[in-house]
């Protein structure tokens, strides 16, 4: 069960990969990207059919990143994530989110196995300060109704 302290333990990384941003620059791994690199992460972006995406260094795999990063995000299929995990845990990286659609059960028992924090069936712009006016929204309506991570 994802908690309210697991999102903040994330949140509070600064240096992050995200594992899905699109070639096209359209799809929502791009619009993460976007979104939380204006409110001041570090992002690397993770293609392994890409050299750049809008003029930014992508990167083909984790392995690849020239710095240590705090934890990593995948907007990937759930086939994928379970790779991109296994790579993560084995550099040591001990925060991961995994957006909703990517995640697979087999990918969040591996991450619990090996101790780290794994969010997922949540979106990161629900949580991820300061708010768009749409995840404001999203969010308190999400709260009156209780289904928001204690």
């Amino acid at each position: 069960m994802v908690t309210k302290k697991m999102i903040d333990d994330f949140l509070s990384c600064k240096k992050l990969a995200i594992v899905g941003v699109s070639r096209s620059g359209s799809k929502f791994g791009n619009s993460i990207y976007k979104e939380l690199t204006a409110k001041g992460y570090k992002l690397y972006p993770v293609n392994a059919y890409a050299d750049k995406i809008n003029n930014v260094v992508c990167y083909p795999d984790l392995k690849s990143i020239p710095e240590k990063i705090d934890g990593i995000i995948t907007v990937v299929l759930p086939a994928e994530t379970e790779k991109v995990v296994q790579q993560a845990i084995s550099l040591g990286i001990k925060q991961i989110w995994m957006q909703q659609g990517s995640e697979s059960d087999s990918a969040v028992q591996y991450c619990e196995e090996n101790n780290v924090n794994v969010i997922f069936r949540e979106c990161i712009l629900m949580f991820a300060e300061p708010l768009s006016i749409g995840h404001k929204i999203h969010r308190w309506i999400w709260g009156i109704i209780g289904k928001l991570p204690r």
